[in-house]
């Protein structure tokens, strides 16, 4: 499994524990809540978990989140599904997310970047207005509270000012990012019933522009219910005939009015990846989302009003929303539109440099990308601002902990953090006051029970089990849309472990506390009983420079074998011969198990990925076992279709 070091790479200094936001916020909870003073994090955790109500209560004290009507408890009701926070309570998210425009109105509460790496700012006081004017005119154009408004958005200020907007009137926001084809776009937006749609013209990425005006068409004309379409000219063209322009909705001098909302109030919709079928649409609340990333950015990435907070992400993607919250904090947050390796592999690394980010979050792939490019952050780049780098979408192996510590700084936090779009948050990951070991999260996240179970549902430690959920967290999904009994939403969640969420991910809780995450349980390789994550075997197999990705999928055969295929996708210049395979084999054997060494080992064009860069494992297994192509993946959720021809001409030749 992956490599469990007993000494820590990074240890926080006693200076910075001291100054941590959630070592203030420790002590504070154990003078006003009956928190654990001594014990550090590991105390508090457990507490936060132990006395749930108490715990969030707090976190709105601390955070000083204004309820327009006070409410009843805490929890009204704690099972799950269907638990019911501050039942009674009405807030609004924009009002919080702007409160920083009181005290700092002339400091950037927005930095946008685009591939010319110039940093343009937006104050907290010009989005405040821009807020305002766009909020009065969506209620003039007739959205109530309840209704959609979809954006087909690059991350650029226009699609933040739009999220505020449509929860500052209370209505209901989605996103997609402009690289999404129309199918993949209405796959989504369909199913919501937008009233109104943001559109760009095009966007520009590696250099070339991207006209999708097409799309756009398309969309208008299978979306019905759309009543106002309101035109984003990125690329500088005309308005089409009946669309709105974007500068005169969003140029008067409007003081913002925020719709008082119930807590449980829908806030936006973010969508599942969709590879099987249609995508999931998850709602989450005005509240939960709101406390649940007041707890997350202010106490666990220690985010303040003095911190830069660039995480590289897309509309698409949920860390999009989480990058937007950053604003809660009165952080100043960077939103960079563009490829994340144009001009050159370092170029992030240019823009954490040039926006002075404290925070940088960005892919574990990217990580490895820039290992394997041969890319020096340190050498070439002033990093000094960056405090911690923190990484998600996979988990990040144990060579990508080394090689930030090696190639930015010693004194580096790095976060490798895990969470999911179903509940917009982390469930384990970044602690300021805790020691980061090679190839591990730090901690699970307050007020989040998290264990690793085994098939009968008893916790283990060190050893490798489902990753459970035992108690409501407050982002979790309120429902998901067009899911009127609930069903489909229990499935995701709740069918293996009655009332636990189970998230699908094999991790190990270990007994320091701290969480490897080995990859997703439905894909999960199981031979000879032994179970392994299909990530510890990409992390062995990718640091050989000759690969440049590969996918590792574990069949069941009818006779009761199994076979264990890994797919290569090679670097340049590289050849898959003799020698090449002897030494995958050997690193395997050597590094994992003898059993996990692959029945054969393939060449192929590519690896395919979901719209958010994931590797698809379950829709590639369906179409070995036979299953077609169009029932065995949703194609509009793919990077590239074309790839799972290759899979499913294998599966002709094999049958």
């Amino acid at each position: 499994m992956s490599t469990v070091s007993p000494q820590p790479l990074w240890q926080p200094d006693p200076e910075r524990i001291a100054r941590a936001r959630i070592t203030r916020f420790q002590a504070w909870a154990a003078e006003h809540h009956g928190a654990p003073a001594e014990g550090g994090y590991a105390a508090l955790q457990r507490w936060s978990v132990d006395d749930l109500d108490t715990f969030w209560k707090a976190v709105t004290e601390w955070f000083e989140v204004r309820f327009s009507h006070p409410y009843a408890r805490v929890l009204g009701d704690r099972s799950m599904p269907g638990a019911q926070w501050f039942p009674e309570a009405t807030l609004n998210y924009a009002e919080h997310a702007l409160r920083a425009a009181g005290t700092r109105a002339d400091e950037p509460a927005l930095l946008h970047v685009d591939e010319t790496h110039e940093p343009r700012p937006v104050t907290w006081a010009e989005l405040r207005r821009q807020v305002g004017s766009l909020a009065a005119e969506l209620r003039a154009l007739g959205v109530r509270p309840g209704d959609r408004v979809s954006g087909y958005l690059p991350n650029v200020p226009q699609a933040v000012v739009a999220l505020l907007a449509t929860a500052a009137v209370g209505a209901v926001w989605t996103s997609c990012a402009p690289d999404f084809g129309a199918r993949s776009v209405l796959d989504r937006f369909q199913q919501v019933e937008p009233v109104v749609l943001f559109t760009v013209d095009g966007y520009r990425y590696g250099g070339k522009e991207h006209d999708r005006r097409e799309v756009v068409a398309e969309l208008r004309r299978e979306l019905p219910t759309v009543r106002a379409v309101i035109h984003i000219p990125l690329l500088g063209t005309e308005a089409p005939p009946g669309a709105l322009e974007w500068s005169a909705l969003t140029s008067a001098d409007t003081e913002p009015v925020f719709e008082q909302v119930p807590f449980d109030h829908p806030l936006w919709v973010l969508y599942s990846s969709g590879t099987t079928g249609l995508p999931k649409a998850i709602v989450q609340s005005q509240g939960g989302i709101l406390v649940e990333h007041l707890k997350q950015l202010g106490l666990h990435c220690d985010l303040g009003p003095e911190d830069r907070f660039f995480w590289y992400t897309s509309t698409g993607w949920m860390m999009w929303n989480f990058l937007v919250s950053g604003l809660l904090t009165g952080t100043t947050i960077v939103l960079y539109d563009g490829s994340p390796g144009y001009p050159d592999t370092g170029a992030q690394w240019r823009i954490a440099e040039r926006t002075k980010a404290t925070l940088y979050g960005t892919s574990a792939a990217y990580v490895m990308a820039c290992r394997k490019a041969g890319v020096h952050p340190s050498r070439d780049f002033d990093l000094s601002s960056v405090q911690c780098v923190a990484t998600t979408g996979s988990p990040l192996p144990p060579d990508g902990f080394r090689w930030l510590h090696d190639e930015v700084r010693d004194d580096l936090w790095i976060a490798s953090v895990s969470g999911g779009t179903d509940v917009c948050s982390c469930f384990a990951g970044a602690v300021p006051t805790l020691p980061v070991h090679v190839g591990e999260l730090q901690a699970p996240c307050l007020g989040t029970d998290l264990q690793s179970w085994d098939p009968g549902g008893s916790p283990l430690t060190d050893e490798v089990g489902e990753l459970v959920v035992t108690n409501p967290m407050p982002s979790m999904p309120i429902h998901f849309w067009n899911d009127p009994d609930g069903s489909r939403y229990h499935d995701s969640y709740f069918d293996t472990y009655p009332g636990v969420w189970r998230h699908g991910d094999w991790i190990t809780v270990t007994s320091r506390g701290s969480v490897v995450i080995h990859g997703r349980s439905d894909s999960t390789l199981n031979r000879q009983g032994v179970r392994m994550g299909s990530a510890d075997i990409y992390e062995a197999v990718e640091r050989l420079p000759e690969i440049r990705e590969s996918l590792v999928i574990g069949i069941e055969q009818p006779d009761g074998g199994y076979w264990m295929p890994l797919f290569v996708h090679l670097a340049p210049g590289a050849v898959l011969d003799e020698a090449l395979l002897n030494r995958i084999k050997q690193t395997i054997r050597e590094q994992l198990s003898p059993r996990h060494v692959p029945d054969e080992i393939i060449e192929v064009p590519g690896v395919p990925h979901t719209l958010t860069g994931k590797r698809i494992e379950v829709p590639v297994k369906r179409l070995l076992q036979g299953t077609p192509l169009e029932k065995a993946v949703n194609p509009g959720s793919i990077d590239n279709l074309d790839l799972l021809n290759f899979y499913e001409e294998l599966a002709r030749k094999r049958a």
